[in-house]
């Protein structure tokens, strides 16, 4: 068999090769092969793909989790805030109750008095229970130990049950 006249030389060798014909296929390569989902040559480490219904209970689970741990949180500030708005609206409504009661004095603030009934009417006093010596007066009957406080709301130190 004769050779052809276009291998006798190097430069002939490539003669039946089209430079223009690539034996790759153009869609099955990529400019970027490090972000396929496969592994593009026999050295690349195993990509195994991951269970999809797995992996989102997975998220949905801790996202529960994590949820539900902030809304416990921010029930409790809420109940917090309740007893606080509680506590404030007793404080109003006792305030009202001494400023409507009789008083013979300017109460100063951070001075503890003396609320008392007498005869179906509220007097505030300066003498606590125990300041009266021998006996407090038949006509007062002692109801709670008060403070005023800088917003001159009043706060309740004790009452006659403590």
């Amino acid at each position: 068999m004769a050779m052809p006249s276009c291998a006798k030389t190097k430069a002939l060798i490539f003669c039946f090769i089209d430079v223009n014909d690539n034996p790759i296929n153009a869609d099955h390569i990529s400019e970027i092969p490090g972000l396929q989902a496969y592994p593009h040559h026999i050295g690349s480490a195993v990509i195994k793909p991951e269970d999809e219904g797995k992996l989102k209970h997975r998220a949905l689970s801790a996202m529960r989790e994590q949820t539900q741990r902030q809304l416990l949180q921010i029930q409790k500030q809420a109940e917090l805030l309740a007893q606080q708005a509680r506590t404030i609206n007793e404080r109003i409504q006792l305030s009202e109750n001494i400023y409507q009661a009789k008083m013979a004095f300017e109460p100063f603030v951070g001075h503890t008095y003396h609320l008392y009934e007498s005869h179906n009417q509220w007097v505030l006093l300066m003498l606590g229970p125990e300041e009266w010596g021998k006996s407090i007066p038949q006509h007062l009957c002692f109801k709670a130990s008060v403070s005023l406080l800088s917003d001159h709301t009043w706060d309740i130190v004790c009452t006659a049950s403590e």
